[in-house]
């Protein structure tokens, strides 16, 4: 009767068990269909964006298309790179490999050489020898089964240098296919630094156009009103779209206000609220000039809702913290998280560089409350490694 009652709960606790998973499973389905219709409604948020930069600044949209280019010619070299590190400490496992066995092989030939010598010199009726020549039975089979081991060790030692020397030849064959690999690896390495070549004379060019075409004191404020429009769009446009897909954390974002770590160490070139464009503008975040290619890195946990171009920001990163706040990192170089992904403090975002027509590497951070920009220094006060 017991077992019964045994058997009965284990049902019911396997069914139970099954029903969550099933339960875990269309969770998991919903938040993705979730996630999805979010990246719909950006990308196409970011498509109309794009549509009124072209329809106002044919420039404007060109440079957004040649330093795209540029970012995804900068990630492709660095795959190259990767792969072929990869590929030169692979050579390198082969060639260390081939050494050895090369040795191992000289080894077992010379052995087999000696054994054949011996065999030589010992005639072929060393058999029919040794049966005539002992009178005792007894010392007979000692010897005939010691001529036997010997017969045996020494077609092991022939087997071994045949597994040796296929074991070489098929070496050589993936030594040679490396070293086909690491060529072709050049040759592409080498045409994609050729056309990032091209795309950065042509954004040279832009940029001249660009200056030209500014000159005028009016056209600058003007632009960069323009520029923080677009920006105050987008962070608005998000905002609503993120409303229906609220952050949660265990620590809230405000609990670590003053206590935040800088994305970069670098040296500060423009401060919250300094004057810019004759004063007429102010600065709503900071931009801290580092050396291309540095990495820059998310100051909390948080969500990636943004990773694009945007006029004056270049390659921007902007992630949602939750509670209203979000995180906002511009001119980079490249840009190595996708809209949905989740972050970790410390978590590597993007590469800093000088997209959105910047002069000098850099990043620009920014920290926002809503539409509202906050003073970074009042939230990040450590530098990276403390």
């Amino acid at each position: 009767m017991k077992s019964l009652k045994y058997l009965l709960l284990f049902a019911l606790a396997l069914a139970s068990g099954a029903a969550a998973q099933e339960s875990e499973d269309e969770l998991a389905k919903i938040k993705e269909r979730e996630l999805e219709e979010v990246r719909e409604r950006i990308s196409a948020l970011k498509k109309s964006m794009d549509d009124s930069t072209a329809t106002r600044d044919r420039l404007t949209a060109e440079l957004q298309e040649a330093e795209v280019a540029i970012s995804e010619k900068r990630i492709r070299l660095k795959e190259l790179e990767r792969e072929r590190d990869y590929s030169a400490r692979r050579r390198a496992e082969l060639d260390a490999q081939l050494s050895s066995r090369e040795a191992e092989l000289d080894e077992e030939s010379k052995e087999l050489a000696e054994q054949v010598r011996a065999a030589y010199m010992s005639g072929d009726q060393e058999r029919i020898k040794l049966l005539l020549n002992q009178q005792d039975p007894a010392t007979l089979g000692r010897i005939m089964a010691y001529y036997g081991y010997l017969s045996d060790f020494r077609g092991e030692n022939i087997e071994k240098v045949t597994a040796a020397i296929r074991e070489l030849a098929t070496l050589r064959s993936e030594v040679a296919a490396e070293e086909a690999r690491r060529a072709n690896l050049a040759k592409r390495r080498y045409a994609e630094l050729t056309e990032l070549s091209v795309a950065q004379d042509r954004r040279q060019g832009l940029l001249s156009s660009l200056q030209a075409k500014i000159s005028d004191e009016g056209q600058e404020v003007k632009r960069l009103a323009d520029q923080e429009k677009d920006l105050s769009r987008l962070i608005a446009e998000l905002t609503s779209i993120l409303s229906d897909y609220p952050i949660s954390s265990e620590e809230p974002f405000t609990d670590f206000k003053g206590r935040l770590t800088w994305p970069i160490a670098g040296r500060l070139i423009s401060d919250f609220g300094q004057p810019r464009a004759s004063g007429q503008l102010k600065w709503n975040g900071v931009v801290l000039a580092a050396p291309r290619g540095k990495e820059v890195r998310s100051v909390y946990h948080g969500r990636v809702v943004f990773a694009d171009w945007l006029a004056g920001l270049g390659l921007l990163v902007i992630v949602n913290h939750g509670e209203n706040y979000m995180t906002l990192y511009g001119y980079n170089e490249t840009i190595l998280k996708n809209t949905g992904d989740w972050v970790a403090p410390g978590d590597v975002i993007a590469t800093v560089g000088d997209s959105g027509g910047q002069n000098q590497s850099s990043l620009y951070f920014e920290i926002r409350r809503g539409t509202v920009p906050q003073n970074p220094r009042q939230w990040v006060t450590r530098q990276p490694g403390e």
